[in-house]
């Protein structure tokens, strides 16, 4: 194991945020923006994936820094709907560097809290 890392995010903080276009460009995918916006409770899915972005940085032991960017760390489903992280620029880059070959999470939200959990391999 190369390491682990979890966030937790408010989702209230989320339902103002997710208003605002240019965070949402910043931040998530189109892939993300679309999926999130489908959803009944779009805050909680914002939130869930900001934290999944979050807590890889902080499985990878350097945080959103140093070449690692929100954006690049995107939340996809697989066809049974289980969650999973894909790489791509400078971050998929820079995982390869660390040594990562796989990466599991796990997203979940109640109410007004939003959390992920990230292990690398």
């Amino acid at each position: 194991m190369i390491g682990l890392g979890i966030d937790l995010c408010e989702v209230k903080r989320f339902e103002r945020l997710q208003e605002n276009e240019l965070f949402l460009q910043r931040v998530f995918s189109a892939d993300e923006i679309a999926y999130c916006k489908k959803r009944t409770q779009s805050a909680q899915s914002f939130a869930a994936r900001f934290a999944a972005k979050e807590a890889f940085g902080k499985a990878l032991g350097i945080g959103i820094s140093g070449g690692v960017t929100l954006r690049e760390v995107e939340v996809k489903h697989d066809e049974m709907n289980k969650p999973f992280l894909e790489l791509s620029g400078e971050t998929k880059n820079i995982a390869a560097k660390f040594g990562v070959t796989k990466i599991h999470v796990s997203l979940t939200h109640e109410k007004d809290m939003a959390a992920a959990v990230v292990i690398l391999e």
